[in-house]
């Protein structure tokens, strides 16, 4: 039975092949970074069962990258691009989208499926 209005939740969720986006809080709505700019994100990256196995904070600091150019996973590239300025969102990735079959032992196993909590913070 669909849920009613009271008690649905209304948080924008996005299916992008090999990406679930659960828009978490909205960002400006108008600024996308673009292929090839300097990203900056602060995120969280756990496994199915709830493991934290890496995040910005553990380096106390952001993470900067240049999207588009392969230097993160492709439901990174993929994934942020569709985020705006401020905007905080929890990507689930498929592991073709993420690791695949070889993981990145021994932090992430193989074949995870991995959800990052991630804040756009300048693009």
């Amino acid at each position: 039975m669909p849920e009613s209005p009271e008690t649905a939740s209304f948080a924008p969720v996005t299916p992008i092949r090999g990406i679930i986006r659960e828009v978490l809080h909205p960002g400006d709505g108008k600024t996308y970074p673009q292929p090839g700019s300097s990203v900056t994100v602060n995120y969280t990256t756990s496994l199915l069962d709830g493991t934290v196995v890496d995040a910005s904070d553990m380096r106390d600091e952001p993470f900067i990258f240049t999207l588009g150019c392969g230097q993160v996973i492709r439901g990174w590239d993929e994934g942020i691009a569709q985020m705006t300025l401020g905007e905080r969102a929890k990507l689930t990735i498929s592991p073709e989208w993420g690791y695949g079959e070889r993981g990145f032992n021994p932090i992430i196993p193989d074949n995870a499926v991995l959800i990052f909590e991630i804040e756009l913070l300048a693009c």
